[in-house]
């Protein structure tokens, strides 16, 4: 009872209330993106994302009920489920968008390729748990974690889904790095990259080369390509700084604004909240990295600090880049917004961080 105690003493509430913050956000953007003007409501999306949320607070509470340390005897078979499911998405996958990326499961539907970003830290915190080498790692010594990330970034492209290999990708980049990567391996591992990106061109799909191309010319195909990431930049400017109010964005209401509850869920946000609402929505996700950041300095252990960093990761490049593709700094590559985008795969898998952010921060002061 005393641990108990000294547990919940130590609960990391700043963690939870600006997740709670984000995902109330969420919502309410959710509920605005799909407001019929004429019928005077809301579609059910928004009231899904509230069940959805309700589950990831179950989901986190039970993923920090138990001692992180124990997380190696189970890394390996949830890594394992996870690859199955991707390789039976291939299969029995469901179609949307002219990807297949979903398994129905009858009362819900799954997107394992979300999964699959805490259940590739989860792995990599296992293999990197024990002290690096003195002078770091070399790539050869990295064959393990390249047999995880390389299997998992293959079969989402495949769907295809490239937002999400690139997540993957980055993630594993910067778990290696937390690691103890060599500077000299990393170089030769990032020249390595570049030096095979003509290839990687010939392998994506004509629309998302036509994304890339307009991100540099957007006005090269206006009612194309660059349709999305005009309208997007439209809506965000829209908004000024006060914004034009909640369920009065035009770009939304008039439906020039696409896919405007998923990964352009912040250009609606951006048009009625403006340029003060997206400061703070920006300022919350900055605190909630900041306070991973400390959980990672504090973590009594190599284990908990490279679990915690590595779900941090998953926050800093998907706020990041999806922000950054909303106002037309990247190319459209489809990347939701954690915890304020609708998705019920990525909302649950976001609070299995979160839950294991607080597993870490919660337990640094045990024995």
């Amino acid at each position: 009872m005393l641990i108990d105690r000294r547990l919940a003493s130590h609960f990391d509430w700043t963690i939870l209330a600006v997740s709670v913050a984000v995902a109330a956000l969420g919502i309410l953007t959710i509920y605005s993106a799909n407001y019929s003007v004429t019928e005077h409501r809301s579609g059910a999306l928004a009231w899904k994302q509230i069940y959805w949320f309700l589950l990831g607070i179950v989901v986190m509470l039970s993923a920090l009920t138990f001692d992180y340390h124990h997380i190696d005897r189970f890394a390996y078979p949830v890594y394992g489920a996870v690859l199955a499911s991707l390789l039976l998405v291939l299969v029995i996958g469901s179609v949307g968008g002219g990807s297949q990326r979903w398994l129905n499961l009858g009362f819900f539907t799954l997107q394992p390729s979300e999964v699959a970003k805490p259940a590739l830290v989860v792995a990599l915190a296992k293999f990197f748990q024990y002290d690096e080498p003195l002078d770091g790692y070399r790539l050869r010594d990295l064959s393990v974690p390249f047999l995880l990330i390389a299997p998992l970034a293959l079969l989402t492209l495949v769907q295809p889904d490239l937002g999400t290999a690139v997540i993957l990708v980055l993630v594993f980049i910067s778990v290696v790095l937390m690691g103890g990567l060599r500077i000299r391996s990393f170089l030769y591992l990032v020249a390595t990259g570049l030096a095979l990106l003509p290839i990687a061109w010939h392998f994506l799909k004509s629309y998302q080369r036509d994304r890339i191309l307009t991100f540099l010319n957007p006005d090269l195909d206006p009612l194309g390509a660059g349709y999305h990431i005009i309208q997007s930049k439209i809506a965000v400017g829209s908004g000024r700084f006060l914004g034009k109010g909640f369920l009065n964005g035009t770009q939304n209401r008039l439906d020039f604004l696409p896919a405007q509850h998923t990964d352009f869920a912040f250009a609606v946000f951006a048009e009625e909240w403006g340029f003060l609402g997206c400061v703070i929505l920006l300022g919350l996700y900055f605190a909630l990295m900041v306070v991973a950041l400390r959980v990672v300095a504090r973590a009594k252990d190599r284990l908990g600090a490279i679990l915690a960093f590595g779900m941090l990761s998953i926050f800093f490049w998907q706020v990041g880049i999806n922000t950054a593709m909303v106002t037309g700094m990247m190319p459209v590559v489809g990347i939701p917004l954690p915890l304020l985008s609708y998705g019920g795969s990525s909302m649950v898998s976001m609070m299995v961080g979160v839950g294991l952010l607080i597993n870490v921060s919660m337990r640094r002061f045990t024995f």
